[in-house]
């Protein structure tokens, strides 16, 4: 079975980045490749600091930290990649672009490697076919952030070999993660359920059935759910919710995944969700606290693990109790 003393990441944005902080933090390698240097440069900040918060909390010693950010080198040339063990892409979500892709990969990787897709719908079957190694390709999908969340989802293609399954679910087992498998119908599993959730929450806005708020009230209080479905949308990205359920609609035929004309209307309006500061709802963002701000909310939940938001308390901080004390003696 593979070791995976070298891991290929593909994509420096928050999905690729997370995936590459689990391989080094997992002790391998790690070549993260990505066209735009300014991404790679954003991609080594945000892992710095996303292991050092891991270690800030007790969850990641020191030593550890320093080591896995040492695995990890940055790269835009695909040569680079040729020793690796397994290759796992997180670009953008099109089966054209991803075909493209593995067809180079496949030119350069050594024989034995695997070719992993981070898709969060798109037919490994079809995407195998750009290739000259079908047994050896593989749907590996992260959930958002992938440092955070604990669930993988593993997507055989029609002719994935079991030697690729089982050494790629022994991979995601070794990064902390629990996985679930799927066979190769779009959507998978996960979205295959969320994506008419969310599409329905776009008809009931559309529609006037409620307010955004209400919505999402409605669904965090009534489902205990951390985020509400429009909420959510914004955080996945609309544009990526679009393209999903467009995937689900042409994949499975059926009229119930046809995207919300609302949806679409917001995506052909550049409002994408949290990372243009716009989609449902509007998010201020200051010029230097925006980002590290999120992520803050984002990885520093003190009751769990999940990816919800934390709002911070409007004015001054209280002083303990202590000085208090000391104040009126």
């Amino acid at each position: 079975m593979a070791e995976f003393k070298v891991v290929g990441v593909i994509g420096a944005g928050q999905m690729g980045s997370g995936i590459a902080q689990l391989a080094a933090v997992a002790g391998s390698d790690v070549w993260l490749l990505d066209k735009d240097a300014g991404a790679l440069h954003g991609a080594k900040g945000s892992i710095s600091n996303s292991v050092q918060r891991f270690v800030n909390k007790g969850q990641l010693s020191k030593e550890l930290g320093i080591k896995a950010l040492a695995r990890l080198k940055y790269t835009s040339n695909l040569e680079d990649l040729r020793y690796a063990d397994i290759v796992i892409e997180a670009i953008v979500e099109s089966e054209d672009v991803k075909k493209k892709l593995f067809a180079e990969l496949d030119k350069i990787v050594k024989g034995s490697a695997i070719l992993a897709s981070n898709t969060s719908s798109i037919s490994i079957t079809r995407l195998a076919t750009a290739t000259k190694r079908p047994q050896q390709v593989i749907g590996m999908h992260f959930m958002n952030p992938p440092p955070i969340m604990k669930l993988v989802e593993i997507i055989r293609g029609a002719d994935t070999s079991d030697e690729t399954f089982n050494a790629t679910k022994t991979l995601a087992e070794r990064f902390g993660k629990t996985v679930v498998c799927s066979r190769d119908y779009a959507g998978f599993i996960v979205n295959r359920i969320l994506m008419p959730m969310i599409n329905e929450a776009f008809h009931a806005l559309y529609t006037g059935v409620a307010t955004k708020e209400d919505i999402d009230a409605g669904m965090k209080l009534g489902t205990n759910q951390p985020m509400g479905p429009l909420e959510l949308a914004d955080f996945i990205g609309l544009d990526v919710c679009l393209s999903i359920l467009k995937v689900l609609h042409s994949g499975l035929g059926d009229v119930k995944y046809a995207p919300c004309p609302l949806l679409v209307q917001y995506v052909d309006a550049g409002r994408l969700g949290r990372k243009r500061g716009i989609g449902v709802y509007s998010y201020v963002k200051s010029p230097k606290q925006s980002s590290q701000r999120e992520m803050k909310f984002l990885f520093q939940c003190p009751c769990c693990s999940c990816f919800c938001f934390m709002k911070p308390k409007k004015g001054k901080p209280k002083e303990k109790e202590g000085k208090d004390e000391k104040k009126k003696e």
